[in-house]
């Protein structure tokens, strides 16, 4: 083999497919700084002022840096109360990069899996869903329906390796349409690479099997696609026949597999609010827009001024344009994964496309699950150097509203959120570092108990104390 054959085979080192016009600073707090801040914040990440955080992955949710593009498309906002042209740019965005006929814009992805549950959901109903998701299912519950998880065993298991952990498990939802009937489930909601399982993908021969079941019983497939661009990715690349498909192909092939989708457009689309509701059913489109005048505002803007529009629809085209971008998202975070992999640190695998999960049942077994080892992990983690991330376990499951009991997921998780083009290799660096420090310093962190607790989405807002 001559030399020039073993440069061609050589892996090459990729950057970032942009670079910096504009910089924010942070500053490094000190070690008592943070210990009162964390107190004052009752041990909540969520309740820390974001100046006392060094590098923040508690959310990639409206945590992304827009482009030169989108803050120039900005400037062109059409604030129109009523028909604006900023509305119609996003539709005609909408249209080409998801393919869906019927745009109802929400403020954010939560506003529209509110309208979604009104005009679908019935009391008495069942939703099946591959893994929850806090809000959805709370919108779920609070119109009347039941949620049951319908994912494969394996996104339950933190050391499965299965390339598509996202996967509905088919048994499982035909198990709920015979026990039920298929009147009672008016959809099966699929979250494209599924954030609590660690943001793990579903197969495209999977959707279109979950699709094709669907069809067969009359019954909706609802996808909730707020990162379904990078499911697209993980498609590209683990699964046989496309390989040679851009991304912008797979998510198209994706969401013709469903009748309509929720989407929280702070995460792949780029922006730092907004969201949406598609749909394929025109009858479904005009109920929704009906609710959407009564709880976000009127159907051309539906809660986003104009210039968040224009902001929106840039940033939908920009995520499809090439496959660098979702190249590089996914693979800064495979980067801070395989350092935490190297130095042997319990985390969900495979590596997810929206952040790194460590494995807080893991990590501290010596903390029961009642006494709430991610929450504890996630403070001691933010003493040490002032990232910030949050909680996926026990505290995000929530109670269950019958019996009043902890719901105790099987994955007890800290979610390391990594944002779109914000940080660079070298805070990865510094994370890896801090997560190597405080799981060397395990056997000192101790659980953690409630002093308050909201009755509803808990996490947002509970507060905690040290036990002992």
């Amino acid at each position: 083999m001559t030399t020039s054959d073993v440069e061609s085979t050589r892996r090459r080192s990729w950057a970032e497919p942009y670079r910096i016009k504009m910089v924010e600073s942070i500053t490094m707090t000190t070690r008592e700084h943070r210990e009162a801040a964390i107190a004052d914040a009752g041990w909540n990440t969520f309740l820390l002022r974001a100046e006392d955080v060094y590098i923040d992955l508690l959310t990639d949710s409206g945590t992304n840096a827009m482009s030169d593009r989108q803050w120039g498309a900005m400037m062109m906002g059409d604030e129109a109360y009523a028909g604006s042209k900023s509305y119609y740019h996003l539709e005609a965005a909408m249209r080409d990069v998801y393919g869906y006929p019927e745009l109802i814009p929400t403020h954010q992805g939560r506003g529209a899996e509110h309208i979604l549950s009104q005009i679908l959901i019935k009391p008495g109903d069942v939703v099946p869903g591959n893994m929850y998701f806090t809000t959805t299912r709370f919108h779920q519950e609070r119109a009347g329906g039941t949620f049951v998880d319908v994912i494969i065993d394996e996104a339950h298991d933190p050391a499965s390796l299965h390339p598509f952990k996202g996967n509905v498990d088919l048994k499982k939802f035909q198990s709920v349409i015979d026990e039920f009937g298929a009147e009672r489930v008016p959809y099966i909601s699929v979250e494209t690479n599924v954030n609590l399982a660690g943001g793990q993908p579903v197969s495209m021969a999977n959707l279109r099997a979950t699709y094709d079941l669907c069809r067969q019983n009359g019954i909706y497939l609802m996808l909730d696609a707020t990162r379904a661009l990078e499911n697209a990715w993980f498609i590209q690349q683990r699964e046989a026949g496309y390989a040679a498909k851009s991304v912008r192909e797979i998510l198209l092939e994706i969401c013709s597999l469903s009748d309509g989708a929720t989407v929280s457009s702070k995460k792949d689309n780029l922006v730092n609010i907004g969201g949406f509701l598609a749909l394929r059913d025109g009858e479904l489109a005009r109920k929704a827009r009906g609710l959407l005048v009564a709880f976000e505002g009127l159907h051309t803007y539906g809660g986003m001024s104009g210039r968040d529009m224009e902001a929106l629809a840039q940033g939908m085209r920009e995520m499809v344009e090439s496959d660098e971008h979702v190249h590089a998202r996914v693979g800064q975070v495979e980067y801070l994964g395989n350092k935490l992999i190297d130095a042997e640190i319990p985390i969900v695998l495979p590596i997810g496309g929206h952040g790194v999960f460590l494995d807080a049942r893991a990590i501290l077994p010596h903390v029961a699950q009642e006494d709430l080892p991610a929450q504890a992990l996630a403070a001691a983690l933010y003493v040490d150097s002032g990232v910030r991330s949050m909680e996926r376990g026990v505290v995000s499951a929530g109670r269950d509203p019958h019996t009043g009991e902890n719901h105790l997921p099987k994955l007890e998780l800290v979610r390391l959120t990594v944002p779109r083009r914000v940080y660079t290799q070298a805070h990865m660096d510094v994370v890896a570092e801090s997560v190597i420090e405080v799981y060397e310093q395990r056997a000192s962190i101790g659980g953690l108990r409630f002093t308050y607790e909201p009755d509803d989405l808990r996490f947002f807002l509970a507060r905690f104390e040290p036990i002992g």
